[in-house]
């Protein structure tokens, strides 16, 4: 009994015990209290900082609006409206687009006066360009001992307003032999028109028109600007009168106007790639035909004001036809340019 005994814990040994474990309890109670109230004290301080906010911007808006509660509201200017939306690219882009047209309305095909050109000299009568290619250069020296002045008899016709060049592109592989064979040429001759923009090749040649027309009413002012191939004869002489008769003339497209099939069948001559939009019919327009092509100046400053956006087909005949659809030209058939024709005041014949 004395030994069981001796193993059982004595009341005050009991009371110790529970003594620590209040205390420990109290403790963590103490520490949760405190870790609480240090987060509600940041959360008033947090809410009372945003209530301060506010109020500080209540109170600015409402001096702001007693500020301008007896003006009137502002009304932006054009400038300004741009300005905020971020145009102002746009506006540049206006501005040039309206010098465009206005240039387009004083040079391009309206109807006024003719004006003389900025050094003073008369106008010219006529620009003829004379379509050739790089292996061309024999049938240019025949032209130019028949019916082509050269040399100083070139320069005496430019000074009566007739200027006469073989028009040329450039070469695929710009600089080599047959481009420093023109310039050479050019060099002692001086008749050439060279379209620096242009290639040279078969199946560029429909663009040939929109280059030269362009080049040609930027390089020289004149009454009339001339296409001719030079698969035919000119009686220069002639085509001079007939131009100087209709001298004054604006927005006349001449030549001699003939319409023909489209061919739709790959591989075939004359081959037109756009076939389908020449309807079920498959028929041209009336155009002047090829070898001679004759537009006033604003006609041909049409063309060079919107060349970028001109449509070219399989011809270039059809391609300067197009586009006179297009405007109010005066179309003037005359058979004096029908150059197969067997008729004896005409001023052109096929070589």
């Amino acid at each position: 009994m004395e030994n069981s005994s001796s193993f059982l814990p004595s009341a005050s040994t009991i009371n110790m015990k529970n003594e620590r474990r209040g205390k420990s309890k109290s403790l963590k109670t103490s520490k949760t209290s405190v870790v609480m109230a240090f987060f509600s004290c940041f959360a008033w301080l947090y809410v009372a900082g945003r209530l301060w906010q506010d109020a500080e911007n209540r109170m600015v808006l409402n001096s702001l609006l007693q500020k301008n509660s007896g003006k009137p509201p502002k009304v932006l200017a054009v400038e300004d409206k741009l300005m905020i939306l971020g145009c102002k690219d746009l506006a540049k882009r206006i501005v040039e687009v309206e010098m465009d047209l206005t240039l387009a309305r004083s040079q391009g095909y309206l109807k006024r006066q003719s004006q003389q050109n900025v050094s003073g000299q008369k106008k010219l009568l006529a620009v003829i360009g004379v379509y050739t290619g790089f292996g061309s250069r024999l049938r240019r020296n025949v032209f130019r001992g028949s019916w082509m002045p050269k040399g100083d008899a070139l320069r005496k016709l430019e000074e009566k307003g007739v200027v006469i060049r073989f028009v040329i592109g450039r070469s695929a592989n710009r600089g080599d032999s047959l481009d420093r064979n023109i310039d050479e040429e050019n060099r002692k001759m001086k008749d050439f028109l060279i379209l620096d923009g242009h290639e040279e090749a078969q199946e560029e040649f429909p663009k040939k028109a929109k280059f030269f027309f362009s080049a040609a009413v930027e390089v020289w002012d004149a009454e009339f600007y001339v296409k001719v191939d030079d698969e035919i004869n000119l009686d220069l002489d002639g085509l001079i009168g007939v131009l100087e008769s209709r001298r004054g003339q604006s927005g006349a497209y001449i030549g001699c106007m003939k319409s023909g099939d489209v061919i739709n069948e790959v591989g075939k001559s004359w081959y037109e790639p756009e076939w389908w939009k020449f309807g079920d019919e498959k028929s041209y327009f009336r155009h002047a035909a090829g070898p001679l092509i004759i537009l006033t100046k604003n006609l041909a400053q049409y063309i060079n004001i919107n060349s970028a956006s001109l449509q070219t087909y399989a011809h270039d005949d059809i391609s300067v036809g197009s586009w006179m659809m297009g405007i109010q030209a005066t179309y003037i058939d005359d058979n004096r340019f029908c150059c197969s024709s067997y008729k004896q005041d005409k001023v052109c014949s096929l070589a």
